[in-house]
This record gives structure tokens, C-alpha cells and sequence, in this order.
């Protein structure tokens, strides 16, 4: 398969695949940086 096929593969939009805000991308990457300094600081 050319790279003209996986780009054209994987820039199509899925209908069935789920759609995700970007802000709660950001946000859940918050959450976990937060969460695993927490665990750093208590062990």
C-alpha cells in the first residue's frame, strides 16, 4: 500500500468511531498529570 493510501486511509472521517472534544483531550491529560504527581509525592 502506497502513503498516499494510509494518509487517505486514516484522514477519513469514521462516522462510527467516537467523536471526542479536544478540550476534554486537554483536560483528561490534565487530570492524569495531576493524578501521577500526587502518587509520586505520597510514595
Amino acid at each position: 500500500m502506497s502513503s498516499a493510501g494510509l494518509v487517505r486511509y486514516f484522514d477519513a472521517e469514521d462516522s462510527k468511531a467516537p467523536q471526542m472534544d479536544p478540550r476534554s483531550v486537554v483536560a483528561f491529560g490534565v487530570i492524569l498529570g495531576i493524578f501521577v504527581q500526587l502518587l509520586t509525592i505520597v510514595t
